[in-house]
């Protein structure tokens, strides 16, 4: 069976060893403590479940309108405008998930041989989506600068071009927990501006922050028209089964990413859009409840890593910390030969998982190698547990 070019250019992820390594050690009995995974520990809340069986009754079954229900695709046109971005339902497409808005937008913009480039480290799928475009990746690494963009303004300056035709910017940041701040966008906005560069603001972890200011990208002078901005309901909300998420853009963008929304997954669900209009009518509470719970966990972890030495900074947003690790891996052997971090990176994380049964994300996945993420997507008492396991097999 002969294979397309297009899939041939996109990888395995890097994960997948780590995740099959776990299902293995829990099939054979061990307590592993998942610390790899994206999505909240919490349950959707009961309100956005009983609007869902309601709409379900109600007969909402059926083929919706492929852009979205219109009463959602208003609802969140208001929510934008609350954050300062004037878009309209005109602007809005609701999509299976903020992964498939993300899918739609760079098929729709990138073609062969047009430069993408992304703030390392990046969220594992920008990478795949742009490969099959057919797109070239250029990559501007902010690990140098502790995951902060501002101090990589000029990096980023060099990095893009009038050829670059696709700037991804991510805040809050996966798997960083970076915020940007707002002269590290207006920075962005100026190259953007400068070079008429297309940009993505993935804002899908823009409720979860601790204390930092979050700016919408587009909300900037001169950014409104060349920026799609994307969301979603899985984070904050804690409904990442429901796939269900959203583009917002200017309306010549939505006509054409429309073509290839309606030929690919027709619509989203029709009664979980139902479920998304309770979510941002009345959800206030649990969703604050859960980012005190979220900003709680993260001072106790990064409390406990720093007492076995282990600086990951103070992240102000999403639920993700990076950690060095490999340390002896990564100096130079008796040959003066330097060993190659994307490996140390992977084997620390082999070892922590068969080692402590404690489940992490390669580093070198995000093209952060010689790094790990670590989730607190878990409870405070899994979280101690944790590092106790890795402190005692001296992998901290």
């Amino acid at each position: 069976m002969d294979f397309s070019d297009r899939i041939q250019r996109v990888e395995p992820s890097a994960t997948l060893a780590i995740s099959s390594l776990a299902s293995e050690l829990k099939a054979d009995g061990a307590d592993v403590i998942d610390l790899s995974v994206g999505e909240p520990d919490f349950p959707t809340p009961a309100n956005v479940v009983e609007a869902c069986e309601t709409a379900m009754e109600d007969g909402h079954t059926g083929y919706p309108s492929s852009k979205g229900v219109p009463e959602l695709r208003e609802a969140i046109a208001e929510k934008l405008q609350g954050d300062g971005l004037p878009y309209e339902a005109d602007n809005v497409i609701v999509t299976p998930g903020a992964k498939q808005a993300l899918y739609e937008t760079v098929q729709t913009v990138v073609d062969d041989g047009d430069e993408v480039v992304l703030l390392d480290p990046a969220w594992v799928s920008y990478e795949a989506m742009v490969k099959l475009a057919g797109g070239d990746l250029n990559r501007v690494d902010l690990a140098p600068h502790d995951f902060k963009l501002e101090p990589a303004l000029d990096d980023l300056a060099e990095a893009v071009s009038d050829d670059t035709e696709l700037l991804v910017v991510n805040s809050p940041s996966n798997p960083t927990g970076a915020v940007y701040s707002d002269a590290a966008l207006e920075g962005v906005r100026d190259l953007a501006v400068e070079h008429d560069i297309t940009v993505i603001s993935d804002e899908i972890y823009e409720r979860i922050t601790y204390g930092a200011e979050f700016t919408s990208l587009g909300t900037l002078d001169g950014m409104f028209e060349r920026t799609i901005t994307v969301n979603g309901f899985s984070k904050a909300y804690s409904m990442t089964g429901w796939r269900l998420g959203y583009l917002a853009a200017p309306e010549e963008f939505v006509s054409e990413a429309a073509k290839l929304h309606s030929h690919s997954v027709s619509a989203a669900t029709n009664f979980v859009q139902h479920a998304g209009l309770e979510a941002l009518a009345n959800t206030e509470d649990d969703v604050n409840e859960m980012v005190e719970a979220f900003h709680e966990r993260r001072d106790r972890l990064v409390a406990l890593l720093k007492q076995h030495d282990v600086d990951a900074g103070t992240p102000d947003g999403a639920f993700y910390l990076m950690i060095p690790v490999g340390e002896a891996q990564r100096a130079s052997d008796a040959s003066g030969e330097q060993s190659d971090p994307r490996a140390d990176d992977q084997q620390w994380c082999e070892d922590a998982l068969e080692q402590a049964h404690v489940a992490t994300v390669p580093g070198s996945a995000f093209g952060a190698p010689g790094y790990a993420r670590i989730s607190y997507a878990a409870s405070l008492d899994r979280i101690e547990e944790a590092v106790e396991r890795l402190v005692e097999s001296d992998l901290l």
